[in-house]
């Protein structure tokens, strides 16, 4: 009563004769008592009323003296003292209790049908969880209502915020104020907030002893890790939509927004692998939208919506080679302009043409391959742009690992985060891995080989792209590189190609005429990304300009870019010749000597 009416502290104090002890107990509740000598029972902590959380006794609120449990503070929680003072009353506002609709649509599975009869014919003795296994966004609440129908019961969820359930006291009273109402409770497993430390929520669960079902939500059989056995019944899995289901439930959501606009519906539902609860969420946002529909709204509230996190092993790229051009020879800019096309087509070759079943959905695996600085993570972030995805770098160097096991560990959790939707992963430093079966002498060296394969697996059955770029193509053997659709070799750029590319490198906004690219590509063979980076270095060098030099123009002078060029091939350990310099070695000589 305390809890409604604040006097009743007066009025424990005074039957309790002590002005300091305003709070009831078990000395409060013997005084009371037709027969004292039953309170005895209460003193046993697994009595009926605390196993089901109908009285909570607590030490920690008791005053510093209280060190005897009969005098440590009783309490009811105010959600269960109110549903018995006031059994009409309507559930608590962060507790919706589902509604049936007759009949179940949801069409269950043998598991979970037989789970349901269980429950229906066995009551529930202690707490029993019932864990619905499902992506982020499945119909986890239409499976769980289907089974709840056959299983003839009532299901309550919780809808609040999953702060409130830190607490623990919080959570044995709703499943107590559940168990009061013969009803089940339904919630969803939440992940701690970034920067926020506490429990996962399968670790804070109700009291073990109260006689009631849990539907618990989850995404991962890891959540349950830390829930007894006993306590917890076989996990329902819920398969996620297919392809022709998102297509038919994007077309349900939208209603008349979807009319002429069946292309994008179904590129949609290929390219962003969404549950039932994600669709219904964006649609209405796009229903909302006034006019009509282009097709970049679709994908941009697709986008809007998706949360990918990779992990620490990932990194999102912010591509940006917007407006240059790849330069590659003629065969190898024709493989790329295929590899595009392929990704282009797969909706339509996969879900019109019918090869969808015979390849697992599968997305396009390609392997760049070729010497440093050729333009590999380029041509993927160039790739990027043109096919408008997001892009992931994977450095493999950081997710192999010397544990056995592990580095396949990491590149699953790559994986199986990343297919939710169509993106680029680009996993770079391959040479990390392959480096390691040169010599096949021990267990660790034979399990590279292994690591190497569960790679090109998981690239195989990704639906997105998977780009894997290498410095050692000649440590993959024919049967590895069997399993990757397109194999793109990026060869040291000729001299024609070196010109275009310091031509392309140069920034319009510095005065290059005085620059000779003629010169520039016949005498230095440089890959494109010493090239870049030899400009840039110039390009400081030349802007800045000193007293000595008088460049009071800022052009970008040859002299600076020789220099730079010389810089480059010490960084490199590669010599160069004064001959190499032509008629610019002594100035070259000249301007190092300079005190």
């Amino acid at each position: 009563m305390s809890a409604f009416d604040a006097s009743m502290a007066s009025v424990t104090a005074a039957c309790l004769n002590d002005p300091n002890k305003n709070y009831p107990n078990l000395m409060l509740v013997q005084k009371l008592w037709d027969e004292p000598e039953q309170v005895l029972a209460l003193a046993d902590p697994t009595h009926p009323l605390y196993a089901t959380g109908l009285v909570r006794q607590s030490a920690q609120a008791a005053p510093f003296y209280a060190e005897m449990l009969w005098e440590q503070p009783l309490t009811v929680p105010a959600p269960v003292a109110a549903a018995l003072l006031f059994p009409a009353t309507a559930w608590p506002g962060h507790l919706s209790p589902w509604k049936s609709n007759g009949k179940a649509e949801t069409k269950l599975g043998e598991e979970a049908h037989l789970l349901a009869y269980r429950l229906r014919a066995e009551k529930a003795e202690a707490l029993r969880i019932v864990p619905l296994l499902g992506a982020k966004g499945s119909a986890w609440r239409e499976t769980a209502r289907a089974m709840a129908r056959l299983a003839k019961r009532e299901v309550v969820e919780f809808t609040g915020h999953g702060r409130l359930l830190e607490s623990e006291a919080y959570l044995n009273a709703l499943a107590t104020l559940c168990w009061l109402r013969d009803a089940d409770l339904a919630l969803r497993y939440e992940e701690p907030d970034e920067g926020h430390e506490r429990h996962g929520q399968s670790e804070r669960l109700p009291l073990a002893s109260i006689p009631l079902n849990l539907w618990l939500s989850i995404t991962e059989r890891k959540q349950l890790a830390h829930i007894p056995d006993a306590n917890l019944l076989p996990a329902v899995s819920i398969a996620p939509l297919t392809y022709h289901e998102r297509v038919r439930y994007w077309t349900q959501q939208l209603g008349a927004k979807a009319r002429g606009h069946e292309g994008c519906i179904n590129e949609i539902s290929r390219r962003f692998r969404y549950e039932k609860e994600t669709i219904r969420v964006i649609a209405q946002e796009l229903k909302a939208l006034p006019g009509k529909l282009a097709a970049e709204d679709f994908f941009a509230a697709c986008r809007a919506e998706l949360q990918t996190d990779l992990g620490e092993l990932a990194s999102k790229v912010t591509p940006r080679f917007y407006d240059e051009k790849l330069i590659l020879p003629h065969k190898q800019l024709l493989q790329f302009e295929e590899q595009l096309n392929a990704m282009r087509s797969l909706t339509q070759v996969h879900y019109e043409w019918g090869t969808a079943q015979a390849w697992n959905e599968s997305g396009i695996s390609v392997l760049f391959a070729g010497p440093p600085g050729t333009g590999k993570t380029m041509a993927a972030e160039i790739m990027a742009i043109r096919l408008d995805l997001p892009m992931y770098r994977i450095d493999l160097s950081q997710v192999v690992n010397k544990y056995i096991g592990e580095t396949e560990k990491n590149l699953k959790r790559i994986f199986d985060a990343a297919d939710i939707s169509d993106m680029i992963l680009f996993f770079d430093e391959a040479d990390s891995l392959f480096g390691r079966r040169t010599e096949v002498s021990d267990a660790h060296d034979r399990y590279a080989n292994l690591e190497i394969s569960y790679l090109l697996e998981r690239m195989e059955r990704f639906k997105g792209l998977a780009i894997l770029a290498t410095n050692r193509k000649k440590d993959l053997d024919e049967a590895f590189l069997r399993r990757l659709r397109y194999i793109i070799d990026f060869p040291l750029p000729d001299e024609e190609q070196r010109k275009q590319i310091w031509q392309q490198v140069t920034p319009a906004g510095a005065d290059s005429s005085h620059l000779d690219f003629d010169f520039l590509a016949r005498q230095f063979p440089l890959a494109g990304g010493n090239i870049r980076s030899i400009v840039f270095n110039a390009c400081l060098q030349s802007a800045a300009g000193d007293e000595t030099r008088q460049n009071a123009d800022k052009q970008l002078s040859m002299k600076d870019v020789l220099i730079a060029v010389k810089r480059e091939c010490d960084k490199m350990n590669r010599s160069v010749s004064a001959e190499q310099f032509g008629h610019y070695a002594q100035a070259i000589t000249n301007l190092e000597q300079q005190p």
